[in-house]
């Protein structure tokens, strides 16, 4: 587990394939900056974590350290579906994907057959994800968020591709 925000920094870095070199450069900071941060011995100042974060594709909250819950129950008196959004997001090498899509919408393209989970990644850039998203059920997906379970529901890594999916209900 990535405890320390150093940790999380020279993790995402090595992950991303980057040197401490290009990472300072992409970041306008010296090679020994990202070498401070790495090495707790200073961290980057608090306007650099947004692009730090876009840089390797994660969430600020991600880069922090904060985790939200895998998945919640909700009352189902507390849940609206025509105010949730299905959060599909694929992370390669090549390339970073965030779809937000209204769930309402989601379900009426799936009751008319317009789509599936792999209808939603066309780039070939993204050959791992369609791998992953070939076995996700997303009819199971919306009955969970029916049945008010709100959060992180599928994570698949395809380690051979390098590839994350991740399905949110949120």
């Amino acid at each position: 587990m990535l405890d320390t925000l150093d940790e999380r920094i020279a993790f995402y870095r090595k992950k991303c394939g980057l040197t401490q070199e290009e990472l300072a450069e992409k970041c306008s900071v010296t090679p020994q900056a990202v070498s401070k941060w790495e090495n707790a011995i200073t961290s980057p100042d608090i306007s650099l974590l947004p692009q730090l974060a876009e840089i390797f594709g994660v969430s600020c909250d991600e880069l922090l350290g904060a985790r939200k819950p895998e998945a919640v129950a909700v009352a189902q008196n507390e849940f609206d579906p025509s105010r949730a959004v299905l959060k599909i997001r694929v992370i390669t090498d090549e390339a970073r994907v965030n779809l937000n899509l209204p769930l309402e919408i989601v379900k009426l393209l799936l009751a008319s057959g317009a789509i599936g989970a792999i209808d939603l990644v066309e780039d070939e850039s993204l050959k791992g994800a369609k791998s992953a998203l070939e076995n996700i059920d997303l009819d199971r997906v919306i009955a969970l968020a029916n049945a008010g379970v709100m959060g992180k529901l599928v994570e698949i890594e395809v380690n051979e591709e390098n590839t994350k999916v991740e399905i949110w209900v949120e």
